[in-house]
């Protein structure tokens, strides 16, 4: 009799696990593949072939899923599964790299290569010891512009400039070297210091209706 029943013991021993070990297994995480139904700020829902269901991405997971995505999925909990990464997705869809809170990148090296690169920010700081800008055209568009420096150096082949009104202030020496200068005002042109030079080395010429010295 103590044979039989230890044989039986034996038996519903191995043939039943103890219910520790049941519930550990139950309660392991479970990885699977599914696609992405619906992906808005409200909502993120995927079906695995058998049924849809609401999940949540994960913060690893900064690639945004979009509608027809590939994705792996894991369960944490009863009501709680995860989407880890974005394995395949349409080569038409666009990638968005989005994460909750601010994002910082650190590297010794950072490289950015592309044929287009917009940036839409409504605050930008740019902070750097010494910076270059190289391109074949430069267009700039604001409605207020601010340059503040110790020196200003400009070399072109031409400049061309239009204002409705233009003022400058020199605390120092104001000059202008050239071939050929030329003034010209439509109503008035006026020319007043404490003293007035004005030397021709071969011509010095005035023509007006009116002339008057004194």
């Amino acid at each position: 009799m103590n044979t039989v029943a230890s044989h039986a013991a034996v038996a519903t021993h191995r043939g039943r696990r103890p219910a520790a070990a049941r519930s550990q297994t139950a309660a392991s995480p479970a990885c699977w593949n599914a696609h992405v139904e619906v992906c808005s700020d409200a909502a993120l829902r995927v079906h695995d072939g058998e049924q849809s269901f609401e999940v949540r991405r994960a913060a690893s997971c900064l690639l945004l899923p979009a509608p027809g995505d590939q994705v792996a999925c894991v369960r944490t909990g009863p009501q709680e599964v995860w989407v880890l990464a974005v394995l395949q997705r349409a080569a038409d869809t666009p990638a968005v790299l989005q994460c909750d809170g601010a994002l910082e990148i650190k590297a010794t090296t950072l490289c950015l290569r592309s044929e287009r690169l917009d940036v839409v920010a409504e605050h930008a700081v740019l902070t750097v010891g010494v910076a270059e800008l190289i391109g074949r055209q430069l267009r700039a568009v604001a409605t207020t512009v601010k340059i503040v420096g110790s020196v200003l150096t400009s070399v072109m082949d031409r400049v061309t400039h239009f204002s409705r009104q233009y003022q400058r202030t020199t605390k120092g020496t104001d000059r202008v070297s050239a071939i050929h200068i030329e003034c010209e005002a439509e109503q008035l042109l006026r020319m007043q210091a404490e003293h007035v030079l004005a030397n021709g080395s071969k011509l010095v010429k005035t023509r007006g209706a009116q002339i008057h010295f004194g």
